[in-house]
């Protein structure tokens, strides 16, 4: 909230911490489509956080890159999140988060059969 991020901008501007992917690799890495992805991206492309560039090698594709104000955006929110995260874990139950997090992982499991 501090720094006006959604939870889901968050997660795309740490998404894009990587060399420089393509639009389609960015929404399969978050499981969304690209549409949704492309109408994620446009507000954090509005604050010049994300750029969205053509590919050199094959001008059909778009490339996201981070940019400078990107990454000191990102430097300021991640002990935010660290933050954030672990006072979570610790509400969540006296043995903490990890068994929640195998019994989430489980259920991934069975709704993927």
């Amino acid at each position: 909230r501090p720094l006006d991020l959604t939870s889901g901008q968050y997660s795309l501007l740490m998404s894009l911490n990587r060399s420089a992917p393509t639009i389609t690799e960015t929404a399969e890495f978050l499981a969304m489509d690209r549409t949704t992805l492309t109408a994620a991206l446009k507000p954090l492309e509005r604050r010049r956080l994300v750029a969205v560039k053509i590919d050199a090698q094959d001008r059909r594709l778009r490339r996201l890159e981070l940019t400078p104000a990107g990454r000191a955006v990102l430097a300021k929110a991640y002990p935010l999140w660290c933050q954030a995260h672990g006072d979570l874990e610790a509400g969540v139950s006296p043995s903490g988060a990890g068994p929640m997090r195998n019994d989430l992982g489980r259920l991934v499991k069975m709704l993927e059969r």
